[in-house]
């Protein structure tokens, strides 16, 4: 080790106490862990000089941080308290990263801006990138410091964000902590033979290093200049820090299954602990008294930090569902419309909605795929925006769509307002780590510490011979994730004022924009002024009737409409509930509306099996059991992936046809 000359005496011996600190609740946590006070436990053993040489060299409270996992000793270097680390590895309800709703050792602390961080490896890569973002957008000098261990860097997420960082020069550190083992698998099996510093050569605007992660000098000095050059605007940087895990990967592996004694024994033998202790003798800069006393002082202070902890109040069930969303969810009153303008058709009233809502706040940002002109999206609702508004914000990503979302969690947590746009919803899938895991859990998991309000805008939905990848719905996948608002829109009107709503909101929004309607003369309708805001979970009365009703959604509005004008002829009046938002779903609009007609059919384009219908029909099975004349009848696409053949597509996907056949037989019943 080479840290004497170079490093200041207090920073060594303020170093040695981080690192003493450290290993001392590691050691302590597995001892709670095994008198059954805790469940699970990952330690920073041997990583100690590499999160504490990277942790002095940024600001805390300045610069951000997405640690992973192993990253305890870097999280006491940026202020965290033995006792806030015990409180989260209990489980505690004063426990600053989560409230006890993760598990230990997923940190976040909203006051030294850690971004509360979860299980997925990798995802936080991305996330950090979208900060980095914002920092760029707003001549902020942070630093946004991101890491994992060197498993992690066989994510896709993390090559996305290389990509994305290195092509905008965002002022972002990569900090990579290699020691060797990805749980079981070794380093060699998790790349192509070369090193990730070899592996990152062709991005050019990166800087790159690879340091001894046991040498806390090295990586210091190394990460000052790394985080001078993002501040100056220079670029990116990828630190690999070489260093040994000394602990199992976790509590609930062991290690000696399939590491050999003499690779154990060498890990050993490299305690950057012990060998900062020697060189603070063999330097003169404490003597062993010192040190025997500074070890003593550390297991107080953490035996008293755990006393404290475990005495601390655990979480009050009946909090479990706060956090979910920024407030309850209820359905204001529908506002009138004032003074509407001329008919307009849905992608010109979501065009419209964009535009307004950029002049109104110069905070929001629309990207994603072609969404730039002259392009303007491929079905044109972004159109002219980025020349009107200008290329900083309103500009295209690469086609990626984990990166789209990740990078928009960074963003909505710096404080923008990102309205980003998946292309087609049968590319969604790419981006469900982030999605679910991520943006539907980001104030719940912090306990309200960290949010990301922000809205996917995405067409779905077929009846355009799109064939199987370019046809499908995706609510159903969608609503089955507490903290995340959906809305579908089947007419101009509503979709201006659904989405200038989500817009406003602050927590995330899945808006879903049927193709098939964007220009479709029988979805206009007049265009609502600037100020019109459709409240969510306010259904629409399409059509009343005495007989029987229909709920549905999107395209199936205006073939339910059709049908029910056939059926009129016979003598039959159907009620139609248009539920303009999957959720908050308008329960007391269905349940209204059955009191009287005491039939219900559930229509939906999606396949019928676990579709979103399902959901409703059991709803309604529950609450309105009394009400009903007849079974609860459900009308779905085939259990199929679209067809490309347009005979094919007619039989797949519903139709006023077998719309009005099964409201007859509900009425026949």
């Amino acid at each position: 080790m080479s840290h004497g000359p170079s490093f200041p005496k207090p920073d060594l011996l303020k170093s040695y106490r981080l690192m003493l600190t450290s290993r001392t609740l590691d050691e302590k946590m597995l001892i709670l862990l095994r008198q059954g006070k805790s469940f699970f436990h990952i330690g920073a053993a041997g990583h100690e000089a590499a999160q504490i040489g990277a942790g002095l060299a940024l600001i805390p409270g300045v610069d951000w941080a997405f640690p992973y996992y192993r990253d305890l000793a870097f999280m006491l270097s940026w202020g965290t308290t033995p006792l806030e680390i015990l409180l989260n590895f209990l489980a505690k309800a004063d426990d600053p990263s989560s409230a006890g709703r993760q598990m230990p050792q997923h940190y976040g602390h909203k006051a030294h801006r850690i971004v509360s961080q979860s299980s997925p490896t990798g995802t936080q890569f991305l996330q950090a990138v979208g900060v980095a973002m914002g920092a760029h957008k707003s001549g902020a000098r942070e630093v946004v410091y991101v890491s994992s261990g060197e498993g992690t860097t066989s994510q896709g997420d993390f090559y996305e964000a290389i990509n994305w960082a290195t092509r905008d020069r965002l002022p972002v550190l990569f900090f990579i902590q290699d020691n060797a083992y990805a749980i079981s698998v070794p380093r060699a099996q998790q790349g192509a033979g070369s090193s990730l510093y070899e592996m990152a050569m062709g991005y050019k605007s990166m800087h790159r290093h690879e340091v001894n992660g046991l040498d806390l000098t090295e990586v210091n000095k190394t990460v000052r200049h790394c985080a001078e050059l993002a501040r100056s605007g220079k670029g990116p940087s990828l630190v690999v820090a070489h260093t040994v895990r000394l602990f199992s990967h976790s509590s609930s592996d062991d290690q000696r299954k399939y590491r050999a004694p003499e690779d154990l024994q060498e890990s050993e033998a490299a305690d950057p602990l012990k060998s900062l202790a020697h060189l603070l003798l063999e330097h003169r800069i404490a003597a062993p008294e010192q040190l025997e006393i500074l070890q003593q002082e550390v297991k107080i202070e953490i035996d008293e930090a755990a006393r404290l902890a475990e005495e601390a109040a655990e979480p009050d069930p009946a909090t479990l569902l706060d956090h979910l969303f920024a407030a309850p969810v209820t359905a204001a009153p529908e506002p009138e419309q004032p003074a509407p303008g001329p008919p307009v058709v849905i992608v010109d009233a979501l065009n419209h909605a964009l535009a307004e809502e950029m002049d109104a706040d110069e905070r929001m940002l629309i990207y994603g795929q072609d969404v730039a002109d002259a392009k303007g999206g491929v079905f044109t609702v972004t159109k002219g925006l980025s020349t009107r508004f200008g290329s900083e914000r309103v500009f295209n990503s690469p086609l990626a769509e984990s990166s789209i979302i990740g990078t928009a969690i960074g963003l909505a947590l710096y404080g923008f307002k990102p309205v980003v746009e998946i292309q087609f919803g049968d590319y969604i899938w790419t981006a469900m780590m982030q999605l679910r895991n991520e943006v539907a859990t980001m104030r719940w998991r912090s306990a309200g510490n960290f949010f990301c309000p922000m809205v996917i805008r995405v067409p779905v939905g077929g009846y355009i011979h799109g064939g199987l990848c370019h046809s499908q719905n995706i609510e159903g996948f969608f609503a089955h994730l507490p903290g995340l608002h959906i809305c579908y829109p089947s007419t101009a009107g509503d979709a201006k004022g659904l989405l200038k709503e989500a817009i406003h909101q602050q927590d995330p929004v899945l808006f879903l924009e049927h193709k098939g309607l964007y220009r479709q003369s029988y979805a206009m309708s007049p265009e609502p002024g600037p100020d019109y805001r459709l409240p969510f979970g306010k259904a629409r009365l399409v059509r009343e009737g005495r007989h029987l009703t229909v709920i549905t959604w999107g395209m199936l509005v205006h073939k339910a409409m059709q049908a029910a004008q056939s059926l009129a002829n016979e003598g039959i009046e159907a009620e139609i509930i248009d539920l303009r938002t999957i959720y908050p779903l308008d329960m007391e609009a269905i349940l209204h509306s059955l009191a009287k007609t005491g039939r219900a059919l559930v229509a939906h384009e999606d396949t019928l099996t676990a579709g979103f219908g399902a959901e409703i029909a059991a709803l309604i099975a529950d609450a309105a059991f009394e009400y009903l004349d007849a079974p609860v009848r459900r009308l779905a696409a085939a259990d199929s992936p679209v067809p490309y053949n347009s005979g094919l597509e007619a039989v797949m996907l519903p139709q006023a046809e077998t719309i009005a056949k099964s409201m007859r037989a509900l009425i026949a019943y």
